[in-house]
């Protein structure tokens, strides 16, 4: 069975002529053009009602369900936005990649500048400010699957610690990865305790309990999973891409003092668990396809297996997105400072594409179910100033970084913020981007 391609192809709405009559949307800093209208799940802040369906659009956004109610979207699709009120856009994943489309095109139909002259001041009422909402998280995550595709990563990582042979012989042949924490996973804007743990110095005779003392972040990219497929039914990789939502940002955030001490012989346990952030806004797989590319190994590097390759993955199965981080400490708060950047990477570079982590995740018959997440794997680029994690920008917590307000950095203090940036650009196309993905360290609850 062949996949569809819609979210692959390039129609109407990615035309970047579009405008719209929400004025913001036309601004050329936006990152919600009308080209993009990505998902998530907000109310009015101070409120107490359940959290519903948006799209942003410009600073604005718009209530899905007071859409619906004013006729924009169809009955069936009505009823599927409706059942998301206070449930998360699990049903809308779950209703499969055709009803995603029909609401991406209807939005389009009603927010274009050349729309019937009624939709302005129907939708009005609908609109709100996004300064004004409170996020949660976009969908329900039953089960987090964190990935290792970031091959810059791993190798800067692997010499750290093997000099000679930085990759493992399975890393070029399967997409390494693990089970992550689903239930510790936040929205942007997340602030989370320093975690507790045990470490092990490498001159002592036996390991502490305390605060973690080398604390980092991850530059990663999520993928949320639609449909979902029945156990002991394998997804091909021709199918892969019409089982993908959409992406978000997300920051694995790392105890690696902990991860060193408690990672042999099964992998990180409480090093990962304590916190995970990712952005509220879902930018659908629609969206994204004006920045598709050809998916390439290096030349000499090993071709993956035949299960794990198609004519349209080959063709444009990588996803180009501009990523950084940014980094503003306690003190740079106070004085108005702004956040400063800290390195930029392209995810086309990523070793694995999610497809191909989609495909190897069914290989074995396991059934992934609709909102289930995966993690990239940190997100560097090749260069030493390009590190996706302040492991490798400090060389281990050797070399520390100095910010422009004279502090200086190996690892994350109490008080950072970290923030990563996500946005996709090509020549005669409309840039779109993520929104905000930002977490804050607090001190440990012994030190609270």
């Amino acid at each position: 069975m062949m996949t569809s391609l819609s979210s692959l192809s390039i129609d109407h709405t990615h035309d970047p002529a579009l405008r719209s009559w929400v004025a913001g949307a036309n601004e050329e800093s936006t990152e919600f053009p009308l080209q993009n209208l990505p998902l998530g799940m907000a109310r009015v802040a101070g409120s107490t009602g359940a959290f519903r369906p948006f799209t942003a659009v410009g600073d604005q956004a718009l209530d899905l369900i007071l859409a619906a109610d004013l006729g924009v979207f169809s009955a069936a699709l009505t009823d599927v936005l409706r059942a998301c009120e206070g449930q998360g856009l699990n049903p809308l994943m779950a209703a499969g990649s055709a009803l995603r489309r029909e609401c991406r095109h209807a939005l389009v139909a009603v927010l274009d500048e050349r729309a019937d002259a009624e939709w302005p001041g129907k939708l009005a009422g609908a609109l709100v400010p996004q300064s004004s909402l409170q996020f949660t998280l976009p969908c329900r995550i039953g089960d987090y699957t964190d990935f290792y595709a970031g091959i810059h990563h791993a190798t800067a990582v692997g010499k750290l610690f093997r000099p000679d042979n930085p990759l493992l012989p399975n890393y070029q042949w399967v997409p390494i990865g693990y089970h992550g924490r689903a239930s510790s996973i936040g929205v942007s804007g997340q602030q989370f305790r320093r975690p507790m743990g045990q470490s092990k110095a490498p001159d002592a005779e036996a390991p502490s309990f305390g605060p973690c003392k080398r604390l980092d972040y991850e530059l990663e990219v999520g993928a949320l999973v639609g449909r979902g497929n029945a156990l002991g039914e394998p997804v091909g990789i021709d199918e892969a891409e019409d089982q993908l939502f959409g992406l978000v940002l997300l920051n694995d955030w790392s105890a690696r003092d902990i991860q060193a001490w408690e990672y042999q012989p099964l992998g990180p346990f409480l090093s990962k668990s304590f916190a995970t952030t990712i952005s509220p806004w879902v930018v659908t797989m629609e969206a994204l396809a004006p920045f598709r590319r050809a998916f390439q190994r290096p030349e000499g590097d090993p071709q993956p297996l035949p299960y794990l390759q198609g004519e349209t993955h080959l063709a444009s199965g990588a996803v180009s997105i501009q990523l950084e981080v940014h980094l503003q400490t306690a003190r740079m708060r106070e004085t108005g400072a702004a956040p400063h950047r800290l390195m930029r990477s392209d995810f086309a570079d990523c070793y694995w594409t999610f497809a191909q982590m989609l495909t190897h995740h069914t290989s074995n018959g396991c059934n992934l179910q609709p909102g289930d997440l995966f993690g990239s794997g940190t997100q560097s680029g090749p260069g030493p100033d390009q590190g996706g994690s302040l492991l490798e920008l400090t060389q281990g917590g050797k070399q520390a970084l100095t910010l422009p307000s004279g502090e200086q950095r190996t690892f994350l203090q109490d008080g950072d913020s970290v923030a990563l940036v996500g946005f996709c650009e090509a020549p005669g196309r409309r840039r779109i981007g993520f929104g905000p993905c930002v977490g804050t360290v607090l001190p440990a609850a012994s030190a609270a």
